[in-house]
Formats: structure tokens, sequence, C-alpha cells
């Protein structure tokens, strides 16, 4: 029986923009599974209330559920051992998580305030009010306001990814010649950014946008996946 997992959408159904919900569906992927989608809303709290929690990803695999991309990647290694290892072994774990903490604070925390208001511009009708209200409540200013001057801040973001950026001058991947679960991770977070934005976050002659490509390359349904190429 197919993996379900509930999937974070836009006002189109078919723009799903999470990067933990992107995360898992490369994991997925990765693993050789098949997915089916559904598609979900902020505000649709009642439709995954059988979690015992509120948010996305959530996945329902053989009638077990799992929420969060960490519980599920783990999930996903721990009942799929013979398929290809997420991580590869004990080490790798522990590195992925040094590389959740750093993308989370940096990477997807940098992204914020040059693509919320083009994230907020896809939201759903029934969730703009609460989009608003709690991202706003966690920025402490106005949507408008924490994207003014992007096109002058975009540097001191790139600046900040030269770490990601040394590391794929010397491989090709996050996790070395191919991609695993740490690679997922970043890439989640520009896929956050793809599926919602046409702001251009890269240059073309930044290794991360050579790796971005090469992930693209390697999963079509992201490359198809509906966003933008900036």
């Amino acid at each position: 029986m197919a993996l379900i997992m509930y999937d974070l959408a836009g006002a189109q159904a078919n723009r799903r923009f999470s990067p933990f919900c992107w995360r898992i569906r490369l994991a997925i992927a990765h693993k050789g599974l098949e997915v089916e989608t559904v598609p979900w809303r902020f505000t649709e709290k009642a439709a995954i209330a059988f979690s015992g929690q509120d948010r996305v990803p959530v996945l329902v695999d053989d009638g077990k559920t799992v929420a969060g991309s960490w519980k599920i990647a783990s999930h996903l290694e721990e009942k799929y051992p013979q398929r290809p290892s997420l991580f590869g072994g004990a080490v790798g774990i522990a590195l992925a998580r040094f590389v959740e903490g750093w993308n989370d604070n940096v990477v997807q925390g940098g992204m914020v305030r040059l693509i919320l208001i083009d994230v907020f511009a896809h939201i759903h009708e029934k969730d703009r009010a609460y989009f608003r209200e709690s991202r706003e409540k966690r920025l402490g200013m106005t949507i408008e306001q924490a994207c003014a001057g992007r096109e002058e801040r975009v540097a001191g973001f790139r600046s900040s990814l030269e770490p990601l950026r040394t590391t794929l001058r010397l491989q090709p991947f996050v996790a070395g010649e191919s991609p695993n679960y740490a690679d997922y991770i970043v890439f989640g977070s520009f896929m956050w950014a793809r599926s919602t934005s046409p702001f251009s976050l890269l240059t073309p002659d930044d290794p991360i946008y050579d790796w971005r490509k090469r992930m693209l390359d390697r999963f079509e349904f992201a490359l198809q996946a509906l966003g933008y190429d900036a």
C-alpha cells in the first residue's frame, strides 16, 4: 500500500511549498517508495487532528501515523533498512542533525525576509489572516516591512551560504558523490523558494546554483513541480 502524506498546499492545490514536506518527499523518493500526497492548508487543523498535533508533514504508513520531518525520516530509515539509506549510518545521522540546525537558522532563516511576501501571495484565501498574523507576530513587523529592501540585502544572504558553497566546490553533493538526507534538508528550503518566489536567491556562477540544478535533474517530480526558475 502506498504511503499517504499530508502536504502543505497554496491556493492552487498542486503548489506544494513546505520545506519540511519537500524533505520528506525527497526522502521517500530516495527510498524508492510510492506516496500519495494529500493537499493540506494551514487552517485545516481538523484534517490532521488524528496525528495529535497541527502541522505537516504527516505520514501514514500501513496504519502508523508519524508527524514531523525528522521523525518521518527516521521512521523511513528504520522501517525500510533494505532500501537505500538516508543517512549512511550513525555518523551520517549526527551530521544531518548539524545540517538541519544550520539550515533552519541560516539558510531558511535568511530566506524568510527575502521571499515571505511572495509566499503570502500564493496562500489560499482562507489561510491569509492566519498566515499574516502568525508570521508578523513572529517577526515583529509586517510581511511587507520584512521583505523591504531585499534587492540590497540578498548579497548578505548569499554570503551566509559560504560554508555550503565551499563544500560544493569540493564535491557534487552535501553528502559527497551522491545526495542523502543532508542534501534534502537544504534543498527543501530552496524548493520552498522555488515553489513560491520569482526572486533570485542565487547567481548562475554560484556552485550552489549548479548543485540545485543537479538536484532538480535527479528528481523529476521536483523539476516539474509548480514554481519559478529563479
